[in-house]
């Protein structure tokens, strides 16, 4: 099989999303069943109406669980938690060139459902939501090269 991707473009697999009521419970289950501990956070993030952490088992973990719990009332992660619809819901992968990745999922029939905008949990650096054409929802963070290249 060959890569489809413009030239340049690279992606990374950097977590994978867990939409919970409450970061402490869900946190407490992942290391009494599975040894995981948190890494980082809380972030509140007023922009994504939510608060995360990371968790790994090891240092050597290349891939992060972000537990995602609601900071608001009107929360995106609210209304898919009253759906019963919480849990395992999206992969994040972090990119060299966030507008090229955007532009590439776009011709690819993806459908883009939040623009670039700075997160608390990634210092900054810009992230973006798309929808591909079978309603799989992933998650784009810019590099830390990426962020440095733009002068952000």
């Amino acid at each position: 099989m060959t890569s489809n991707l413009p030239q340049g473009l690279h992606f990374k697999l950097l977590h994978v999303g867990v939409a919970v009521p409450a970061l402490d419970p869900a946190a407490d289950t992942l290391q009494s069943i599975f040894g995981y501990r948190i890494t980082s956070g809380p972030f509140d993030d007023p922009i994504q109406k939510v608060t995360v952490n990371f968790l790994t088992q090891s240092p050597d973990d290349n891939v992060e669980i972000e537990l995602i719990a609601p900071l608001t009332e009107d929360s995106p992660i609210r209304a898919m938690l009253n759906k019963g619809t919480g849990g395992a819901y999206h992969l994040c992968f972090e990119t060299n060139d966030l507008e090229k990745a955007l532009a590439h999922a776009k011709d690819n029939g993806c459908i883009i459902v939040s623009p670039p905008n700075p997160a608390v949990a990634f210092g900054g650096r810009r992230i973006a939501w798309f929808y591909t054409k079978n309603r799989q929802l992933f998650e784009l963070v810019e590099s830390e090269e990426a962020k440095g290249a733009q002068g952000i």
